[in-house]
């Protein structure tokens, strides 16, 4: 089963019509993994596989457009007859399941177990699930956050969640034949305030250049870009075009 991307959202930082938020679907090795939940997410997962049969849950960091479409997701497993045969490992931020427990009302997380195996992220987690190896790197974000780096069968998908430019890009995208990258914001100051904690279309353009990827995909454009003009700023730096992630497309490594 070769590796593939699906996308199921790029919208920050919040949704649109028919724009989800962050959430892609990567399938490889036997395994189906949904990578971050942003809002509209779980319904887009839905068009492309069961998602009671997923074999994991990866969420970069814990700001609710990566993350807040779990909530759909707890409902249809718990509650909406999409019950999972085992509970599904979620790799998240060490408070994930506090926080969607809050959702609730709920102080005790143990209610959610029964359709989520909760697995704290780390620098340098490394797990493997059939012939899908998923490694994560601490990020710059403004709350604890993680880039991913998936391999199978000798292709490498790259994603650099919600970052500031930090040295873990590169070494995270290393000649990746994939690199899915946000270009959130137009420049580092906007108004006078600084954005140290996303990266403008330039700097995946550079990360890809000197990481010496095959690819470069850009997604999570804000609202003071499009894609179109960020795919072309990041292609720019990057020395060959750069394509834009778009709902729908699938991307086989």
């Amino acid at each position: 089963m070769p590796l593939t991307l699906t996308v199921l959202g790029t919208a920050s930082p919040h949704p649109g019509p028919d724009r989800p938020c962050s959430g892609y679907l990567v399938s490889g090795g036997g395994a189906e993994v949904w990578v971050d939940a942003g809002p509209g997410t779980f319904a887009a997962l839905q068009r492309h596989t069961d998602p009671a049969r997923l074999t994991a849950i990866w969420i970069s960091h814990l700001h609710a457009d990566h993350s807040a479409d779990l909530l759909s997701a707890a409902y249809a497993f718990a509650f909406g007859g999409m019950t999972p045969p085992a509970p599904i490992p979620l790799y998240a931020p060490q408070d994930c399941a506090r926080r969607l427990a809050g959702f609730f009302g709920r102080a005790d997380v143990d209610f959610l177990k029964g359709v989520f195996d909760f697995r704290a992220l780390y620098d340098g987690c490394d797990v493997r699930h059939w012939n899908l190896r998923l490694t994560a790197r601490a990020v710059v974000h403004d709350t604890e956050a993680y880039g991913l780096r998936a391999e199978s069968q000798g292709s490498v998908l790259a994603y650099s969640g919600d970052t500031g430019p930090c040295p873990a890009l590169a070494e995270l995208a290393a000649r990746a034949d994939l690199f899915l990258c946000e270009a959130d914001v137009d420049a580092h100051r906007e108004g006078g305030r600084p954005h140290p904690v996303h990266l403008t279309p330039e700097d995946a353009g550079r990360v890809a250049h000197d990481a010496r990827v095959r690819e470069l995909l850009v997604t999570h454009v804000g609202p003071t870009l499009t894609r179109e003009s960020a795919a072309a700023r990041a292609g720019a730096v990057f020395g060959r075009p750069a394509r834009m992630a778009v709902e729908g497309d699938l991307h086989a490594l």
